[in-house]
Order: C-alpha cells, then structure tokens, then sequence
C-alpha cells in the first residue's frame, strides 16, 4: 500500500552530552555534547525506512531552519512526509548527560504543542490510514490524537503497535492498551504500567508475570525490554517467550527502544509471528547502541526475512500555511 506503515509521533531535538571519563554527579565533567534529531515517533519512522520500507510520518515540527532541516533528512531517507505540519513549539527538546558506560543519568524534556495535529488528522486521516500497512503510534501523545487514530484504525481494520515516551501518561489510558495489538515498553515502564517492582525480577519470572497480567488486563499483546538482559514477550492467548540480546560494545543506548519497536512492528506487519518480530527488533536495537546516532544503520529487508515492495511516495511537505490560520 502507498502510505506504507504509518508512525505518528513526535519529532524532538536532542541534546547529548557524554563524559570522557568516569561521570562525576556533582562534578564539572569534560566530554562532548551532541545534537541529534530524536522523538519516539521520529526515530521509530527512519528506523523502519532504514530497513528499505517506505513509512509515513505524521507529526510536527517548528517553523524554524531546524525544523525544515529535520523533514529533509526523513524524506531523503525515503520516508513520506507528506504528513507533516510546521507550526510554532511543533518540536520538542531532549537534553541528556550520559555516564561513561553509555547510560541516561539525568535528563529534562520539553513537550511540543500538538493541537495543530489533531486539524491533520480531521482533514486527512482517510486519506492516511485508508492506504497503509499498519500504524505505530505514540500512546501518550494528546488525548485527541489517540483518539482519533484508533478510530481510524477500527474504520479500515489496521493493526496499531504502540510505543511510549513518557509512561505515566499511558498509564493513565489503560484502556487504550485493549485497543492495540502489540504494546512494546521497557522494564521500568512496565512497573509503572501495572504498578509492581520487576526489577529484581530473572526474565523467566518476569515472562510468567508478564503473561499473568496481559491476559487479566485484556492487552492483546506486549514486549517488555530487559537492556543486556534481552526481551520477554506475551499475549492473552497465553503464548509467551524470552528472546536473549545480542553482544556488543555500548555507546550510548538512547534510541535502542525505538529501533526494538520499529523491528517488531515491521516483522508483524510482514509476516512474522511475535516470536520472529521480536527478533528483528532484538537486531535492530543491537545496531543502534553501539553508536551515537538515535536510529539503526541500513539493513535490507532481505537480511530480516521481510519481502515487501513499496510504491516511492510523493514528494511534498505538508507546512503550517495548510492548516495554522
């Protein structure tokens, strides 16, 4: 189908800082700091474009130099963005300090305006959904973009897989869970989610517990990612696994999250069961964590047993003259 696999989401600058030595807390640190473009949304679109797919992105961004920087690099990587509205505060900011061993020790976000989404998505989400693969969406984004998402979704029958940036927020919209058909969080996440500590957890228990709550929370299915420790995965038909991670050298793990989720949603959209999804997003993740980039390097789609052909979208950029009155 011409729209591919749709991603709606956010579009986030990020700001990295990295250590050259051990990080000291309340010490100066020398190392360097990064600018990279991020959001879940945004890093979940080029991963799947990254695997030779052609996505849809519908989000925002600002009106600023940057923002037009962000829309040329997804659509040079042949990524649809058609669907993408340029309104004020439509970009959001991640600033993040990394230790020496490539993990998040502190950081402080800032949340684009999304009003101007919702106006896309009443005037052009038949147009979007109607012709696509499958959709990715933000769960915590605004109340009304979800909602008008799933909507859509139940009007042309198209399986949603669900991704979180900030999971208090989902937390808050269990019920939205019941209506998509893989939900992929970390391990911390999925504490908040059904409030209880996994973390001293082996990912056997975890597996256990994990099918437990799917089936009584009525969540079709789940992936939880444990970091070195691999994946667990479940649904409410009881079908459950453990698929181990990969070994590599780590740089900085932002984004490995994303490029998990963006390989399970592909793999289910092309054929996989949750078992062969989870191993393409295992891959995925694996590739991303041993850079600074947010996003995974080139893969054929070939390479992740995925046989897909795709019509190259239109080139175009939606702008704020369109909808911002």
């Amino acid at each position: 189908m011409k729209n591919g696999i749709v991603i709606v989401g956010t579009t986030f600058v990020d700001i990295k800082g990295f250590p050259y030595n051990k990080y000291i807390p309340a010490g100066r640190n020398a190392g360097e700091v990064e600018f990279v473009h991020g959001g879940v949304g945004r890093n979940v679109a080029e991963d799947i474009a990254n695997m030779e797919l052609r996505p849809t992105y519908v989000s925002m961004v600002d009106t600023t130099a940057q923002g037009e920087e962000v829309v040329k690099k997804l659509h040079n990587h042949k990524v649809n963005t058609n669907y993408i509205v340029a309104a004020p505060d439509g970009m959001g900011m991640w600033l993040a300090v990394f230790d020496e061993t490539g993990d998040v020790v502190g950081s402080i976000s800032k949340r684009p305006v999304m009003d101007p989404m919702s106006e896309l998505l009443d005037e052009k989400g038949d147009e979007i959904f109607r012709d696509c693969d499958s959709i990715v969406l933000e769960i915590d984004l605004d109340k009304e973009v979800v909602k008008r998402v799933l909507r859509y979704a139940e009007k042309y029958d198209r399986r949603v897989y669900a991704v979180v940036a900030n999971m208090t927020i989902a937390a808050e919209r269990r019920d939205f869970l019941q209506q998509i058909d893989c939900f992929v969080c970390n391990l911390q996440e999925a504490g908040i989610l059904f409030v209880d500590d996994y973390s001293e957890m082996s990912p056997e228990e975890l597996c256990d517990v994990l099918s437990d709550r799917v089936v009584s929370a009525k969540i079709p299915s789940m992936v939880v990612t444990l970091g070195s420790r691999g994946s667990v995965y479940a649904d409410r038909d009881g079908r459950k696994g453990i698929c181990p991670a990969g070994r590599v050298k780590v740089k900085d793990t932002t984004g490995a999250g994303d490029a998990f989720c963006a390989g399970v949603a592909a793999g289910l959209t092309y054929g996989k069961d949750l078992t062969g999804a989870v191993e393409i997003g295992t891959r995925l993740a694996a590739s991303v964590i041993t850079v600074s980039e947010n996003v995974c390097p080139r893969f054929q789609p070939e390479e992740l047993g995925l046989h897909v052909s795709h019509r190259e979208p239109e080139p175009h950029f939606y702008g704020s003259e369109d909808l911002v009155k």
